[in-house]
């Protein structure tokens, strides 16, 4: 017995249509997908946002500034990309981001006075920079006492320090000056009274200098416990959304962020 052939459907405008918008759909998809990736990379790699958790740079920055962080300047530069893009060293008096030398997952923010070289020391509050007193207008003080280290430094610690801050004392300080190593830096906070900086955990690498802050593109009064509680609370969530408007330093909106020649 013959078998029946069951006839071939031709394709007709509608099938040929429905091929195409598959393709078209899955080419669409795949060119946002690869467009968000960039993107993604791109804000990670170039620009990246940060809060101002305490008050260790006022008055530069405040506490719930938030922050545009240029994380290209600093980046290491090559034969070609040296000459295309705008690579540089960190300069003294640049407000650097970077990974605390003690816990790598923090990130910190402190002003770099000392570069490879550099002879460091503190005489009564005032920063002394290779043997003078330079200018530095953007520093406050907020306690009328002098501490006998962290006003008078290097010196015998009246605290707990870091094992790096102890090593920098015990195999880097020469005639009473701290001697920045090659490859580090040495920061500090503006508010020098109210900083944990380097003369409390040594010297920052250059390899965990992630940038430097460009703009302030928002400015929220908030406390230092709202900002650094890992997750923001509710209560801080909520308070934003109540006082969005009367808390919003608008005038600090889109100021830009300099460093300042240290010299």
């Amino acid at each position: 017995m013959e078998k029946t052939q069951e006839p071939v459907e031709k394709p007709g405008l509608w099938s040929r249509y429905r091929d195409i918008s598959r393709e078209v759909h899955r080419g669409f998809i795949a060119e946002w997908t690869v467009t968000v990736i960039l993107l993604l990379f791109a804000t990670a790699s170039l620009v990246q946002a940060f809060v101002i958790p305490s008050a260790s740079m006022e008055s530069s920055l405040l506490v719930g500034d938030h922050v545009l962080v240029d994380k290209l300047v600093f980046a290491p530069s090559g034969p070609v990309s040296g000459h295309i893009l705008p690579y540089r060293q960190v300069r003294r008096g640049d407000i650097i981001v970077f990974r605390y030398p003690v816990d790598i997952k923090q990130d910190y923010v402190k002003r770099a006075v000392g570069l490879p070289g550099d002879h460091i020391r503190v005489v009564n509050k005032q920063l002394m920079l290779n043997g003078h007193f330079p200018q530095e207008p953007y520093v406050q003080h907020v306690t009328g006492y002098v501490d006998s280290y962290r006003d008078n430094f290097p010196s015998d610690p009246n605290t707990i320090v870091a094992p790096s801050a102890k090593d920098m004392l015990d195999n880097h300080v020469v005639n009473g000056d701290v001697v920045v190593p090659p490859d580090c830096v040495f920061a500090m906070g503006d508010n020098r009274d109210d900083s944990l900086d380097s003369r409390y955990w040594g010297f920052v690498p250059r390899e965990n200098i992630e940038g430097t802050p460009l703009i302030i593109y928002w400015s929220y009064e908030a406390s230092t416990a709202d900002l650094t509680n890992g997750n923001i609370g509710i209560d801080h969530v909520f308070d934003v959304i109540t006082h969005f408007f009367t808390k919003t330093r608008w005038g600090r909106a889109f100021k830009l962020i300099r460093g300042y020649p240290l010299q």
